[in-house]
C-alpha cells in the first residue's frame, strides 16, 4: 500500500487493506524495526503519524 499510495496514516492503512488494527500495528512495528518504514509528523491531526517507505533502504535492496 505504501509503495503505491505513498504516505498513509495507520487509519488509512486499516481502511485500505481491511486488516484488523492490531495486524496493521504489528506490521508497522516490524517494518520500522527493519528500517524499511519511516514515520513523519502528521500536521492535519497531531494524534496520528504518517508512514512511508524509507527510500534509502529500497535503494540498498535494488543495488544488491
Amino acid at each position: 500500500m505504501l509503495e503505491t499510495n505513498g504516505q498513509l496514516t495507520q487509519k488509512d492503512l486499516i481502511r485500505e487493506t481491511s486488516l484488523p488494527s492490531r495486524t496493521v500495528r504489528y506490521a508497522l512495528n516490524r517494518l520500522r524495526a527493519e528500517e524499511i518504514l519511516i514515520e513523519h509528523y502528521y500536521f492535519i491531526d497531531a494524534r496520528q503519524s504518517l508512514y512511508g517507505l524509507n527510500t534509502k533502504s529500497q535503494e540498498e535492496v535494488v543495488a544488491v
